[in-house]
């Protein structure tokens, strides 16, 4: 084998890990985005939640899926239209989507 067919094959190796990756964390992110929004989802399930814990899982909802989308466009998937109607995710989430304050 060739110097130069072994770099393309180390080339196409670590492509390869990388994308493996990139699914990997996809995945991650989508688990905890679909477990904050099932948090969310129970809590209005209950007669009497409180204002503030609604608010803060609204927020948790939010910032998951602000990283769902990240990791989303950093794969080059960058129309999440089909995504937001597939999880039926609600106006005050999307409103709510970004990094939250520490």
């Amino acid at each position: 084998m060739s110097l130069r067919e072994r770099r393309a094959q180390t080339h196409d190796s670590v492509n390869a890990e990388i994308l493996e990756e990139k699914a990997a964390a996809l995945a991650r992110v989508a688990r905890r985005f679909e477990e904050a929004l099932a948090a969310l989802h129970a809590l209005e399930a209950e007669p009497a939640a409180e204002a503030g814990r609604r608010s803060e899982l609204l927020d948790a909802a939010g910032e998951a899926l602000w990283c769902f989308v990240v990791q989303r466009e950093a794969m080059g998937q960058r129309e999440h239209r089909h995504v937001m109607e597939a999880y039926r995710i609600p106006p005050e989430v999307r409103r709510r989507m970004r990094p939250r304050r520490r």
